[in-house]
């Protein structure tokens, strides 16, 4: 793979990322979203098989190309299997021109100062590894701010950045993602002491370094383009955070210079139970919709 193509691709590309790592707590959601009801399998591994094949389907879609979809990022079983006859994040690039990362937390701790840690990630440093050898080129981990805490939030992004900090000297590219809860009271306060906590972090960091930030679409239009502007950042993408796709495209486009990264709005009108020409058709709708939406404003 030529990481000097793929690092291109991620700083100035039009498109988005697609977000395809749900895990094990999220899987039987997003399994429903897509027609499979939890009766339907009976144990993990099957949910697990069943979680791939939509991820498959999904990636080896004629309307899921590096044009409008510049990267993907995939659960650590995903990086583990195959598309199409080939290890996962290979075919990716390869077949689809789409850069791919791989989701590295474990989960979130219980909330404490109004904010959700990451769980402990034991063998951080043998995935980060793996990944490397398989061909990934970057990484995503995900805190959670359900609170406008100035400590919790400051904590949060010291957390983020230690372990990107971990991740960049993997020669990796880590997307650090505090999502702020869409529902809070205070999300407006909540943002504005983010932005200011990840500008601390970011002027720290050693010039060489560079990483990708996904966040939160925010309550003030254009909040974020200090960050989208920073020389040490290389690029921001927006999570869909529960918001539909309609609302998510139309939040996204009108902050200029940040793209999506959807999961869940991504697949929003998926099913499994659907012939392969509706399936395109409608994935193909809806990476149009997500792509007009990050290259605008």
């Amino acid at each position: 793979m030529s990481n000097s193509e793929q690092t291109q691709k991620m700083t100035s590309g039009k498109g988005f990322i697609a977000a395809l790592d749900q895990s094990g707590g999220s899987s039987p959601k997003a399994l429903r979203l897509y027609g499979i009801e939890e009766d339907e399998y009976s144990s993990e591994a099957e949910m697990f098989d069943l979680i791939h094949a939509m991820r498959s389907r999904i990636v080896t879609s004629s309307a899921f190309t590096g044009e409008r979809v510049i990267g993907a990022i995939l659960f650590e079983m995903t990086m583990d299997r195959e598309i199409g006859g080939k290890p996962s994040a290979q075919y990716l690039w390869e077949d689809c021109g789409v850069v791919p990362f791989l989701k590295i937390d474990k989960g979130l701790a219980d909330e404490e100062d109004g904010v959700q840690l990451m769980k402990p990630m034991p063998g951080l440093d043998e995935l980060l590894s793996r990944a490397k050898e398989a061909g990934i080129f970057g990484t995503k981990m995900r805190s959670v701010i359900n609170a406008a805490s100035a400590e919790g939030i400051r904590k949060v992004v010291d957390q983020q950045f230690d372990i990107g900090e971990q991740v960049l000297k993997h020669d990796l590219v880590p997307i650090i993602e505090p999502e702020v809860t869409i529902s809070i009271a205070d999300k407006k306060e909540a943002e504005g002491i983010l932005l200011d906590q990840l500008l601390r972090r970011l002027d720290e960091l050693p010039d060489s370094f560079k990483v990708m930030l996904k966040l939160t679409l925010p309550e003030t239009e254009n909040l974020y383009q200090p960050l989208v502007n920073h020389n040490r950042v290389m690029r921001v993408v927006a999570l869909s955070g529960g918001y539909s796709r309609e609302e998510a495209n139309e939040r996204l486009s009108k902050n200029t210079g940040v793209i999506a990264s959807f999961s869940r709005a991504l697949t929003e009108g998926l099913d499994a139970k659907q012939s392969d020409e509706d399936f395109d058709a409608t994935l193909d709708e809806t990476i149009e919709g997500i792509y007009t939406a990050s290259n605008s404003g």
